[in-house]
């Protein structure tokens, strides 16, 4: 598919006739998407037989050795076709709705036998996207602070995770700390007067961003899970955003009864 396909669908009078020409050139390049990660997964493996390093491979790609470890060499290269993409290596069990504490994906991953790591990337100021802003009830591009860090499962990237709080009730404040906050991010806030009232969370599965496909280290066309939470104090007042971005290829959610009727 190119530009010119793409040009001549939209020529397509039919609206629904358009969808239908849409959907099918989407699948048609998502198969060479996968094939094509297929052949790469299997260069990568010959380099490592014929006895470069890891860490040489991984430099080169621009990657983490902890990725290019999961990758083992496919079937040998032939014509395009549906092909089966390999079961991920790193799958992390994830709870929903979300545990808050800072160290909770360090807990839950050590449950799982994983070694986990965080690595915080950015803390900081930032103008407010429209999703982040309709959370914490500001106008787009107002200020705010951010805390953008990356969860990792046995050196794999596995989530992308970003705190959004209003620039006007936390700047200045242990919100906008350098390093990982202790003991938690709840006694910062509760130490600055927030009492937890409630909270809202969504999950959307989507195909990934050009840069969370770079950060998490997936291959093109694969998908990411949004999950978005909004928390506010006792008195309503829009007090945290966290958005987690998940490789949806190394994740299984669980969600637990919600509160409600006791029916099966």
């Amino acid at each position: 598919m190119n530009l010119n396909t793409l040009h001549e669908i939209a020529t397509i009078a039919d609206p629904i006739e358009r969808a239908c020409a849409l959907g099918r050139a989407m699948t048609e390049q998502q198969s060479l998407v996968e094939e094509a990660a297929r052949m790469r997964r299997q260069a990568i493996a010959e380099a490592r037989e014929t006895g470069h390093r890891l860490e040489e491979i991984a430099n080169v790609l621009g990657v983490s050795p902890g990725r290019i470890s999961q990758m083992r060499k496919g079937p040998a290269s032939r014509a395009p076709q549906s092909p089966a993409e390999p079961r991920p290596q790193v799958i992390v069990h994830r709870a929903l709705p979300s545990a808050t504490s800072m160290n909770g994906p360090v807990t839950a991953a050590e449950r799982q036998g994983l070694r986990p790591g965080i690595r915080m990337l950015y803390v900081g100021a930032e103008p407010s996207s429209e999703h982040v802003a309709t959370c914490l009830r500001i106008q787009t591009g107002d200020e705010v602070v951010v805390r953008r860090r990356m969860i990792f499962a046995d050196e794999v990237p596995v989530r992308l995770v970003t705190s959004y709080f209003r620039a006007d009730l936390f700047a200045g404040t242990c919100v906008e700390r350098q390093e990982l906050i202790k003991p938690s991010m709840q006694e910062c806030l509760e130490s600055l007067g927030h009492t937890f009232g409630h909270a809202e969370e969504t999950l959307v599965a989507r195909p990934a961003t050009r840069s969370e496909t770079d950060a998490l280290e997936l291959e093109p066309g694969e998908w990411a899970v949004q999950v978005l939470r909004a928390s506010y104090s006792g008195d309503d007042t829009p007090v945290h955003m966290s958005e987690s971005v998940c490789a949806a290829s190394r994740h299984i959610f669980t969600v637990s009864q919600a509160a409600g009727p006791r029916e099966f």
